[in-house]
């Protein structure tokens, strides 16, 4: 995708238009117009509901959102690359896509098991909770050489939906610790130890489209599960101050959505997989490298749709 369609008219807000029927576009515009929204246009923004950016790029036969043929992973070779959380799901398919790139990668997790033990030339360091600073500045020491690229994909989802009448309090502070608090952790005692390299380290913060304020009109206008989107809220905002605070140091700080996986995590929704375009794990890696390879100074602290290389506005 050109990086170009990135930068044009970045913060520009205008009503919404979607690009599926015109009676589903006219019901989005009222919605939006009822609840006092506006959702960013433009060709460099991905479009908010998950069906028919699925359908449109089936349609137009999108080979960056239907297949792999985009990726090439010879720039990973040879570079250090740590991922939390990288013991399963999306995590467990990022680490072995960077082995077969020949990257040297660095695993951090509370404990392995056995395929991730499997891997040639992985570092495993357990006993890492990124709610746990002491376990992180721990791992901090642990890790050799400076790091090329950094990838906090360390999450968290209580699965049971949360409504005004059932609000688990505790649950959304740990999601909120867990996936916004943890990658700075993370981010910071790796940085303060000298473990991300100046002038070229690029740092990618796994969130989520669900973490969009504005889309939430559309892919969830009813409301609902609160500390989810909350979290991933609070994970772009932190991605955004990390990327300004790291800029001139030429460290390059992305927020990036993975897509629609077929992971133990999103299980639960295994009965719309299909009509909303969701891929194997190995898949999402794939899509989640190449947007890593796009990261550079000039296209710095955006909030990326992994499916189809198009911003996602906040």
């Amino acid at each position: 995708m050109a990086l170009a369609a990135r930068s044009s008219s970045f913060l520009q807000f205008t009503l919404v238009r979607r690009v599926s029927s015109a009676r589903t576009a006219a019901k989005s515009r009222a919605v939006t117009r009822a609840m006092g929204a506006a959702i960013p246009e433009g060709d460099h923004f991905t479009i908010p509901d998950q069906p028919a950016r699925f359908a449109k790029g089936k349609a137009e036969n999108n080979t960056r959102m239907l297949t792999t043929e985009f990726f090439d992973g010879g720039f990973l070779k040879g570079q250090r690359v740590l991922v939390t959380g990288g013991n399963r799901g999306v995590g467990l398919a990022l680490v072995k896509e960077l082995v077969a790139c020949g990257a040297m990668v660095v695993v951090t997790c509370r404990r392995s098991n056995d395929e991730l033990g499997a891997l040639q030339n992985v570092e495993v360091i357990e006993k890492c909770d990124v709610q746990d600073l002491a376990s992180v500045e721990k791992m901090v020491h642990a890790v050799g050489d400076p790091l090329d690229i950094v990838i906090n994909n360390a999450g968290y989802f209580y699965e049971p939906e949360e409504t005004v009448t059932s609000m688990n309090f505790e649950e959304q502070l740990k999601m909120i610790d867990i996936c916004a608090v943890g990658p700075l952790r993370v981010s910071s005692a790796l940085w303060r130890g000298g473990k991300i390299k100046k002038n070229g380290g690029k740092i990618a913060m796994i969130t989520s489209q669900g973490g969009s304020v504005a889309w939430r009109v559309v892919q969830n206008p009813e409301g609902k599960d609160y500390g989810h989107h909350m979290s991933k809220s609070a994970a772009n905002m932190g991605g955004v101050l990390l990327a300004q605070e790291l800029k001139p140091e030429g460290v390059m700080v992305q927020m990036l959505h993975p897509g629609f996986n077929k992971t133990g995590m999103t299980a639960k929704y295994e009965h719309i997989w299909e009509v909303e375009g969701a891929v194997d794990a190995s898949v999402g890696a794939k899509r989640v490298l190449h947007e890593i390879k796009n990261m550079t100074p000039e296209h710095n602290g955006l909030f990326i749709n992994c499916e189809d290389g198009l911003q996602i506005p906040w």
